[in-house]
Order: structure tokens, then C-alpha cells, then sequence
């Protein structure tokens, strides 16, 4: 939610973050306006309550002969005091719906669309195969990791299951992703899956993409796209201590996606699917350190990526492409050989005090008053991983090296066809 204080003090900044977004900038104005009317609102109910205050003392204190006129005069007061009041109820709805439909203010990010991202490196050797590889389907289903098939006859189409090997690849991949969070001072956490409207909505999930969201009407409850949802709730209409430093969480949860406007769009394997597993980052800072803490996040989405031996590149997200409540956005992107291209495997955004504004958290600075925290996710592994571990790391005879950082968990070095 964006700040009103800042909106007034900058509308041209928050109109050219709105066409940076493609998104229309006579919201500003609108809200703008809305906020002005909602402040006269105030400030008559306001008067008129003194008014009705002062009134009643001026009762209680006239001749009784003199009562009857003034109750009468009370009364037409009383009436106009409760207008006044639903007036500015009136006019606070307006303005919170407003606030509701502009998104965070772009910060730094490049203006344009989906391909207008800006390369900020690239990382690693591509692989240079001497045979014709294949892609992580095939891989999956002839070293049995993976069964779609049945995972479609079982849960519909995107759906999928981890066998044998596979599920452990995923639960050695997650549990690394966990042990360099924890090392990094982070906190592991399995949340709720399932969150409440309120929640869902105050990250900023329910605007533009809320068909990708599963919804179960019968318990007015959300399953959650990513962990990101239930931990910026963790702290909902709280005061927290950031005394000691930004709070720092780690959450491992299955994810669910409807992944409504993906039709015809990569349908082969598990690139997009409706559930997968993810270990998703997530901070709660002063919004000066923000920033920095960003930095922080990208480093440490690129050491795990370095950790599994995959070529990458970080891309600077274009205004157009962010997520309602991000003012920025890096993606990191690793090298799919079969499809001679990069794919996002993970993304950490900086949504500095947008989510915070909605869910009410907030902390005490060093004069005591409270401010709202900025939050910050990144994501640290999801299945999705597979694909680019799977087709990056395989070899002629159709067999796949386990990355060195996962083979305590996986148990093998190399996993072998156990089909033709």
C-alpha cells in the first residue's frame, strides 16, 4: 500500500512509476483527490463533535425552561455529527480502495515490459555436448525421477510425481537450500499452506494475477503460490524489534498455482506446474537497509546456483514485468541446453514498505515512534530446479552427474538409466 504522506509530497514520481509499470497513472490523481476529500471529511466531523461537546455542557448547565429549546437544537446536531461520520467512513473507503489499486513505487528498475529486462552478468560455461542431449523429461522418466503420466491420471494436467531418486534430488536440494540459510542466520520455517483473505490480499497477490490463485470458497481460504504469503502474515498487527537487526526467515512449503494463463505454454515436464516444493527467503528490515539487504538476497541465490554447478544469468527485472507489490526485482536464470535458452529458477524482490503498510507491521526507531518495516523475499530452491540440475549435468550414455553439494543427501554420484 502506497504511502499517502509520499504520494502528496511526490505525485509526479508515483505517476512516472505507473507508466514505467504500464499501469495508469490517473489513479494518482484520483486518489489524490479522494485523500483531500477524505481530510475535509476530518475535519468537519471533527468540529462538529467539539461542537456537540460544548453543546452538551451548555445544556447541563442552562435554566430548566431553557432545556427543551437547546435538546431540540442538540438533536439537529447530533444528526449532523452523524452524516458528517458516515461521510468520512465514505470517503476513508474510497481512499483505502484506491491505495489498493496502485501498485508499489518502481525503484532503479529499467521501464518496459517482459523483455525488457537489462543482463546484469553471466555466469558459468554453457555445456558443450558431443552428443544430441535430451531434455529433462526424458532424463526423468529413463533414470526413473519422474512420472507425469500418471501424475495427469492422478491430479489432471502440471501434475507430476518425484520417484526414487528424483524425490530424493529435490529433498537433497532443499535441505542444502536450508542448512545455507540457516548458516546465513536465517530461520527455518514450515508454515500454513492455506491463509486467510486478509493475508493473501495484504501481500499483494489478489490484483491482477489473482486467477493464478486457488481459492476454496466453502473455508474462504487462499493456498498459497509461495511461502512469501504466510510469513509476511507471521507478523500481521505487530510491533516488532529490529534493535538487533533485520528478522530473517526461511520457509519450506508446497506451492500452488493455477496457472491460468499458461495455456499451450510449456506443458512438457515440470517447468510449469500447479504444486511444486520451494524454500522461499523472506526479511523484515528498516527500510534504509533494504537495499543492501537485497544485495544480500541475490548473493545468496547465486552461491546456491554456483553450489549446483549451473550456468546462469541475473537479470534486472523491467517495471512492466514486476509484481504489484515489488519496487524491484532481480531473476536469476539458468541455462536450459534442450531448449538452447535460460529460464527463471529464482527471484528476490525488494517490496520495501508496500506489504507492511497492509498487514500492519511496523517497529519502534530509535526515538521510540513507530515506522513501517520494508520486506524483502527471495527464493533459495523450488522443484523447478530439476529441469536446469537434470539436462546441465548429463552425459552420452544417458546418465546424470549429482552435483558434488548434493550427493550426501542423494546417496549416488551419478544416476544411471534404468530404462532404455
Amino acid at each position: 500500500m502506497i504511502d499517502l504522506k509520499f504520494l502528496r509530497e511526490n505525485p509526479d514520481l508515483v505517476r512516472s512509476s505507473q507508466e514505467n509499470r504500464g499501469e495508469d497513472p490517473a489513479l494518482v490523481d484520483a486518489l489524490l483527490e479522494a485523500d483531500e476529500r477524505r481530510r475535509k471529511a476530518i475535519v468537519l466531523a471533527d468540529e462538529l463533535r467539539s461542537e456537540q461537546k460544548a453543546f452538551g455542557k451548555k445544556i447541563g448547565q442552562a435554566a430548566p425552561e431553557d432545556r427543551p429549546a437547546l435538546l431540540e437544537g442538540s438533536n439537529e446536531l447530533k444528526a449532523k455529527v452523524k452524516e458528517a461520520e458516515a461521510t468520512q467512513a465514505e470517503a476513508e473507503s474510497e481512499v483505502a480502495q484506491l491505495q489498493y489499486q496502485i501498485s508499489n513505487v518502481v525503484e532503479g528498475a529499467p521501464a518496459g515490459g517482459e523483455d525488457d529486462f537489462v543482463v546484469v552478468e553471466e555466469v558459468g560455461e554453457l555445456p558443450n555436448f558431443d552428443f544430441e542431449p535430451k531434455d529433462h523429461l526424458e532424463l526423468g522418466e529413463s533414470l526413473d525421477l519422474l512420472d507425469v503420466k500418471r501424475g495427469a491420471k492422478v491430479g489432471g494436467a502440471r501434475f507430476y510425481y518425484l520417484t526414487g531418486d528424483g524425490a530424493f534430488l529435490q529433498l537433497g536440494m532443499l535441505m542444502l537450500a536450508a542448512q545455507k540459510a540457516r548458516a546465513a542466520g536465517f530461520k527455518l520455517m514450515i508454515p500454513p499452506v492455506l491463509v486467510r483473505p486478509e493475508i493473501m490480499a495484504g501481500t499483494g497477490f489478489l490484483g491482477q494475477h489473482s486467477d493464478e490463485i486457488y481459492y476454496l470458497p466453502n473455508d474462504d481460504l487462499y493456498l498459497v503460490g509461495t511461502s512469501e504469503v504466510a510469513l509476511a502474515g507471521y507478523h500481521k498487527d505487530e510491533i516488532i524489534d529490529l534493535s538487533e537487526g533485520p528478522l530473517l526467515y526461511a520457509g519450506w512449503s508446497s506451492c500452488f498455482r493455477r496457472e491460468a494463463g499458461s495455456h499451450g505454454k510449456d506443458t512438457r515436464g515440470i517447468l510449469r506446474v500447479h504444486q511444486f516444493d520451494k524454500l522461499e527467503m523472506f526479511v523484515y528490515c528498516k527500510p534504509e537497509e533494504a537495499a543492501d539487504m537485497h544485495q544480500r538476497l541475490l548473493a545468496m541465490e547465486k552461491d546456491m546456483l554456483d553450489a549446483l554447478e549451473l550456468p546462469y544469468r541475473t537479470i534486472d527485472i523491467a517495471g512492466g514485468d514486476l509484481g504489484s507489490s515489488a519496487a524491484r526485482k532481480f531473476d536469476n536464470e539458468a541455462w536450459v541446453p534442450t531448449q538452447g535458452t535460460y529460464r527463471e529458477l529464482t527471484s528476490t524482490s525488494n517490496c520495501t514498505t508496500f506489504q507492511a503498510r497492509r498487514l500492519s507491521t511496523r517497529y519502534r526507531d530509535e526515538k521510540g515512534k513507530t515506522q513501517y518495516a520494508a520486506t524483502l523475499n527471495g527464493t533459495l530452491a523450488t522443484t523447478r530446479w530439476l529441469v536446469a540440475i537434470l539436462e546441465n549435468h548429463q552425459q552420452a550414455d544417458g546418465s546424470v552427474v549429482v552435483p558434488e553439494a548434493l550427493r550426501p543427501f542423494v546417496g549416488k554420484d551419478v544416476l544411471t538409466p534404468t530404462k532404455g
